[in-house]
């Protein structure tokens, strides 16, 4: 089993364009390139999954656990030929950083300096982190942004101890187009066929794949269980009574077909964050998925016993969701006949009353919940949420703890949820108390927090259970 894991100095130094690079070629050689991507980003690893073919699997230490996050890495790379982790921020950035990851699975790094602006300095820049206490295991440094092979020449000359795996050049013409939340979606197919291509082709002319492959084994010393690999086998968080609300004694994998229930999930352009686990944890506690549109379907599918609305981009498509009115009405007319609904950040704008944008426009929404919500024009909320169940609710019972992340430019208007139900006491990552969320009507759960069922998989159980008895 082959990996490694592609880290940078900073936030835009070129990491994701180095990772779609080298996973392209190494696709165009004909090997099976398993994608991850360090933290709770969805973007990146809808990237991912375009230039490989293969679902991208998010590995978070934070929410998820060492044990959750090796037992991932091994499960979805058994049948790769090499897998590539994403990092985020700098190598050593966060508490639980990329470097730590790296150490976590017991892969090297490759790292991903800007070379713009420089030439011999990178030596230093590279020393100081390969001397790091906390150091990783390197495979080498790739340079971003190179003028020329002159440039290149005394980059290479300037680092000393790593290896200098080559470069990309300046003039490659390659950018993945952004919006407010970071780069475009996967699903909005940002990045032409004959691009990738060309990507990959640079990648194979001015860096060495084949020293990156033959340092990507793990080290000697590391050994692996193989009877660790079924995900759902992790106990929660915390806290959680088994009984009321949760998932009722389920065992993952002994739900017979005539068993399955069937939850429909909102997968198109303007719904399409949702970790990959935790549709697999959701299949693995009974569920039969099906997927449909709000953008352009006009009901939700037939026989369901449940409903999962992720995030996304509700706001850029606020207009076709306003007018998709039969959509709206089944959505409606579900949750009002106490259908059970489990909505996050996007979702939970569309079961609002309204989504008003930045110009102050308004437009309707399924009007489950009686507020609007607004767009902002800079961020509102972005960091790490563990939250508390203060009641028995659709993912479990009174007390029992997940984890997840928020990251929105949208709030709720101010004064008008005051008077709804919540479910969720919420912290910070660094424990401090936050508003009270999990905003609950009838049989209808929505949050701005994207949690990771990961972190406390009884959740899918629980869901599961909870659309059962709905049945």
């Amino acid at each position: 089993m082959k990996g490694l894991v592609i880290a940078g100095t900073h936030s835009g130094c070129g990491k994701t364009t180095v990772t779609l690079g080298l996973m392209a070629a190494l696709k165009k050689r004909k090997l099976i390139v398993q994608p991850f991507k360090s933290g709770p980003d969805f973007i990146d690893a809808g990237l991912h999954r375009l230039v490989t073919g293969r679902p991208s699997r998010n590995l978070d230490l934070w929410m998820c656990g060492e044990d959750y996050v090796k037992k991932c890495f091994r499960r979805h790379s058994t049948d790769a030929d090499i897998s590539v982790v994403e990092g985020v921020m700098g190598l050593y950035d966060g508490g639980l950083s990329t470097a730590a990851l790296a150490g976590c699975l017991d892969i090297p790094v490759v790292l991903v300096v800007d070379a713009y602006g420089m030439a011999e300095t990178a030596g230093a820049i590279v020393k100081g982190i390969r001397d790091m206490d906390s150091a990783p295991r390197f495979a080498g440094v790739i340079f971003n942004r190179v003028a020329s092979e002159s440039h290149f020449k005394r980059l290479r000359e300037s680092v000393t101890d790593m290896p200098a795996l080559g470069y990309l050049p300046r003039d490659l013409n390659f950018e993945i187009p952004h919006r407010h939340l970071g780069l475009t979606t996967a699903e909005d197919n940002p990045i032409a066929g004959e691009n990738i291509d060309r990507l990959a082709d640079a990648v194979a002319k001015y860096i060495d794949i084949e020293w990156i492959c033959n340092q990507t084994s793990p080290s000697p010393q590391s050994s692996h269980s193989r009877g660790e690999d079924v995900l759902c086998s992790s106990p929660p968080l915390r806290g959680g009574d088994e009984g009321a609300g949760d998932s009722g004694g389920f065992i993952p994998g002994t739900m017979s077909k005539s068993k399955l229930i069937k939850l429909a999930v909102a997968r198109d352009r303007a719904f399409c964050f949702y970790y990959e686990d935790n549709l697999d944890l959701l299949k693995e506690a009974g569920a039969e998925l099906a997927f449909f549109s709000p953008l352009a379907d006009k009901h939700l599918p037939p026989d369901i016993h449940g409903v999962y609305i992720g995030g996304g981009y509700p706001e850029l498509h606020a207009e076709q969701l306003s007018l998709n009115r039969s959509m709206l009405k089944s959505v409606r007319d579900w949750a009002e006949s106490d259908g059970a609904i489990y909505a996050e950040c996007g979702g939970l704008m569309y079961l609002s009353k309204g989504i008003r944008t930045t110009e102050n426009e308004a437009y309707e929404m399924s009007g489950i919940f009686p507020f609007e919500t607004v767009m902002k024009k800079s961020r509102s909320r972005l960091g790490y949420r563990e939250i508390g169940l203060t009641g028995n609710c659709l993912i479990g019972s009174v007390n029992s703890v997940a984890r997840g992340h928020e990251f929105h430019y949208s709030e709720i208007m101010e004064g008008q949820a005051q008077d709804v139900n919540r479910s969720y006491s919420v912290k910070g990552s660094s424990g401090d108390m936050l508003s009270a969320e999990g905003y609950t009507h009838k049989k209808t759960l929505a949050s701005y927090v994207h949690l990771h069922f990961g972190s406390n998989p009884c959740i899918a159980g629980a869901l599961i259970s909870s659309c059962r008895r709905e049945r």
